[in-house]
């Protein structure tokens, strides 16, 4: 569980180092740049430990796709609630084939 809970923070930190600067187009790159390593560290400091945690429980395949599937969770909820964009059909399509691939990768 904390593994699950580690990578959720992480990726919500990970979301905001990657796209928060988006929402201020006239900041001075090297400002977005700093600012989104200083965010990612505090990435690592969660995705690294669940990992290791999680690592033996889960394979390293199963491991990346709930990563991958709580990154899609969490920027759904990004791009609505901080960047203000509508999630549209194909996007909620695309999402549900890759919660279909997870899946295949956790079928024995």
């Amino acid at each position: 569980m904390w593994t699950i809970i580690l990578l959720i923070g992480s990726n919500i930190f990970m979301t905001f180092a990657w796209y928060g600067h988006l929402k201020y187009p006239h900041s001075p790159l090297w400002l977005a740049i700093a600012a989104s390593w200083g965010i990612a560290f505090f990435e690592y400091c969660l995705q690294v430990p669940a990992n290791r945690m999680g690592y033996g429980s889960f394979t390293g395949a199963q491991l990346k796709t709930i990563q991958e599937i709580i990154t899609l969770v969490v920027f759904a909820g990004f791009s609505v609630l901080y960047l203000g964009e509508a999630l549209r059909w194909n996007h909620l399509a695309g999402f549900v084939c890759l919660v279909a691939a997870a899946f295949f990768i956790f079928k024995p």
